[in-house]
């Protein structure tokens, strides 16, 4: 089963994490000093706040799907948008090991598409697999974020 994934960039976590706690009637399932992460049932979609480098706000879109048989169902759609790809492939990433590709939509949203298949200790790293066919088309931007960006690009 497929669920929706919202990163959104914060300046205060402990708010953050106080009020939407209260907004979604539960606790994170993960809650780390930079980081906080519901996977909500009902709506069905995993939510993440963070204190990362960026500009409050949306940092970044995606689809989390539960198995590796439902990340190569989902896996080619970016590319049938005609978008440029990042297939940043097996990656430590908030809090957690997952395999991911990123695309980003004509309004500039970064999207990921995500099976995560375990847990780590640290936040991440960034890009693992940079496609370097990217750098020469209309994704340079999406491969200097993911460059810099444990998460891969952010909005």
């Amino acid at each position: 089963m497929k669920r929706l994934h919202l990163h959104v960039a914060v300046d205060d976590l402990r708010q953050s994490v106080r009020l939407y706690s209260t907004l979604f009637a539960a606790q994170p399932s993960v809650l780390k000093d930079d980081y906080a992460k519901w996977m909500l049932d009902d709506p069905r979609v995993n939510f993440a706040i963070s204190l990362r480098d960026s500009t409050p706000g949306i940092e970044h879109l995606g689809i989390q799907v539960d198995s590796a048989d439902e990340l190569a169902e989902v896996y080619g759609r970016p590319r049938q948008a005609d978008a440029p790809v990042l297939e940043e492939g097996h990656t430590t990433c908030c809090y957690a090991k997952s395999e991911k590709s990123w695309v980003t939509d004509p309004a500039g949203l970064s999207w990921e598409v995500f099976h995560t298949y375990g847990g780590s200790a640290t936040y991440g790293g960034g890009a693992t697999a940079i496609d370097p066919r990217l750098a020469s088309t209309a994704a340079p931007k999406l491969v200097e974020k993911a460059k810099s960006a444990c998460c891969g690009p952010a909005a």
